[in-house]
């Protein structure tokens, strides 16, 4: 499977805030409004105080023809979960480096099996824990709030961790999105891709917004000038 990435800056709607007793309706909105790219958040209730989203949620929204649907992994045990949502037809598979006892060994086996490969981290973890996998992956997503609950306000200290990140992935020169994902809207999201991200996931900015078109519309018309590097 391969993800025929955009090279520009992408708001990424999270279902997380979605309506759950219309979700194929929202996401059909979702798609019509310009949506490239999804986020299926993934809570166990160990790794994070919450349960959400299971591998079905991932074969539904590539079933209604989302391009690309990115498996979040909150979860305490990712070597086997990766699996499940390698299968049910993710694009993306990010785990977190704080459940991970071999990170790179992991996401070997995810990119191995085909499947775009990403690491994330909690807010209290340091950027240069991050910057240390870059070689291995294809995404690479900085917490800007601490997971497990939608709705939660952006952490303004994370920009500077976002600017270090995407130094990083300059000097290297790797070919790696640098996504966010928390508290993004229509303030948080212009300082968040100033910083350096090309990603940014939005959940109640998107999806609980009266006009969801209009809101996502407005969140890409407000990162859109700053392109990949």
């Amino acid at each position: 499977m391969t993800v025929a990435a955009p090279k520009t800056a992408q708001i990424v709607p999270s279902l997380l805030a979605a309506d759950l007793a219309s979700l194929g309706a929202r996401i059909r909105t979702a798609l019509s409004a310009g949506v490239e790219w999804i986020s299926v958040d993934v809570m166990d209730g160990h790794f994070v105080p919450n349960l959400s989203f299971g591998p079905d949620h991932v074969r539904m929204a590539k079933s209604l023809g989302v391009p690309i649907v990115d498996a979040h992994l909150m979860v305490s045990n990712p070597q086997q979960v990766s699996s499940w949502f390698i299968e049910a037809g993710a694009d993306i598979v990010t785990v977190h480096l704080e459940a991970c006892a071999e990170p790179r060994k992991i996401l070997r086996e995810i990119r191995r099996r085909g499947v775009k490969a990403g690491l994330a981290i909690k807010p209290r973890t340091p950027a240069q824990s991050l910057i240390e996998f870059l070689d291995e992956l294809d995404l690479a997503l900085i917490m800007t709030v601490e997971p497990g609950f939608g709705g939660a306000k952006f952490i303004d200290a994370m920009l500077p961790k976002i600017k270090t990140v995407r130094q990083a992935i300059v000097n290297r020169g790797v070919d790696c999105w640098l996504q966010v994902d928390g508290g993004i809207n229509g303030v948080t999201a212009p300082a968040a891709a100033a910083a350096g991200a090309d990603s940014l996931v939005a959940g109640s900015a998107v999806f609980a917004a009266q006009d969801m078109a209009d809101a996502f519309k407005k969140l890409q018309d407000a990162i859109k000038v700053r392109g990949r590097k």
